[in-house]
């Protein structure tokens, strides 16, 4: 599967729209990763346990999106767009959602 965020693919002719495709993953960061982050916010620096869980959170997403475009008999998906932001009382989940058009490339 080709993933690419422009919606053409150099060296390739896109020969048929499959259709928008989408994956959405919600998650919520337990209180361990919440006192790490606690810790990193009061001295600065990054949060390598919400990089990670956003990292994780994306590439599933991704995963769905490109499960919803086999289904369709797609090759490829372009224009590709990713989404991020916080649900649930207090901001307590993280939401990525991704979304493209599958196509047919040759």
């Amino acid at each position: 599967m080709i993933l690419s965020t422009t919606s053409s693919l150099e060296g390739k002719r896109i020969t048929a729209y499959k259709g928008i495709v989408c994956g959405e993953v919600i998650i919520g960061a337990h209180i361990g990763k919440d006192i790490l982050a606690s810790f990193t916010n009061l001295v600065g620096g990054r949060s390598e346990s919400y990089e990670s869980t956003i990292r994780e959170t994306r590439n599933d997403a991704l995963g769905e999106m490109v499960e919803e475009a086999q289904k369709l008999g797609a090759n490829a998906i372009v224009a590709i767009k990713f989404d991020y932001g916080v649900v649930g009382q207090q901001g307590s989940m993280m939401l990525v959602a991704v979304s493209g058009t599958a196509v047919i490339a040759e």
